[in-house]
């Protein structure tokens, strides 16, 4: 990565109880486990190294408590806001994914297909966009140049607002791939806008070497 580029962290939440049991959360307050608190508390050793210059997360205990962890290594304050909660997706939450299946199949195929769906009668991807990437934008904007700043949210909202921050059409957010617990991924400015630097990471960000700029 450049010196001089400003970056946008977005960090997976620690583990549930509903993770392991794959049960879908949407907007459910499920605070972390165990192993969450753990995973956030090694995450958190490792960004603190980039030296955030800011931390915002959703309001939801399982993010807000992750984002907790950044904040004790690095002394900054974090700000939470519920325009980056994950998807609220009415009936299918505290379903599991064999549950959705089972109730669900024609829908849950058809967003497969990646037709705008609202699962279970709720938001649709790209109003969870609509949503979640001003904030992460506005935020940014405020850093300094080469300034990091660390978004605390959601699998499915952390997607879309990569996709959307890449100028991506939405039919294509699913072809990134989902984070898992506590991994990361890293939007770094360009010349024509945010590029897409790391992706579901574990480990600090290296330089790319020999790339095309």
């Amino acid at each position: 990565m450049g010196r001089t580029t400003r970056k946008i962290v977005l960090w997976r939440h620690g583990q549930t109880a509903w993770n392991l049991e794959r049960r879908f959360q949407g907007s459910t307050d499920i605070e972390l486990t165990g192993t969450g608190v753990a995973q956030a508390r090694r995450a958190a050793r490792l960004l603190a190294s980039l030296k955030p210059d800011a931390i915002i997360a959703s309001d939801l205990r399982r993010a807000s408590d992750t984002a907790a962890e950044l904040a004790a290594v690095t002394g900054l304050s974090v700000e939470h806001d519920p325009a980056l909660r994950e998807t609220y997706a009415g009936e299918w939450q505290g379903l599991t994914h064999d549950e959705i299946l089972e109730k669900y199949g024609e829908q849950y195929g058809a967003w497969k297909r990646g037709e705008p769906v609202r699962r279970g009668g709720g938001e649709l991807e790209t109003e969870v966009a609509d949503r979640a990437a001003p904030v992460v934008l506005r935020h940014a904007d405020r850093l300094p140049a080469a300034g990091t700043l660390v978004v605390v949210s959601h699998g499915g909202t952390i997607r879309t607002t990569i996709g959307r921050l890449l100028g991506l059409d939405a039919y294509y957010w699913e072809g990134l791939g989902g984070l898992s617990n506590c991994c990361w991924s890293v939007l770094g400015e360009g010349a024509r806008g945010w590029r897409l630097m790391e992706h579901n990471a574990g480990t600090l960000p290296e330089p790319v070497l020999g790339d095309d700029d």
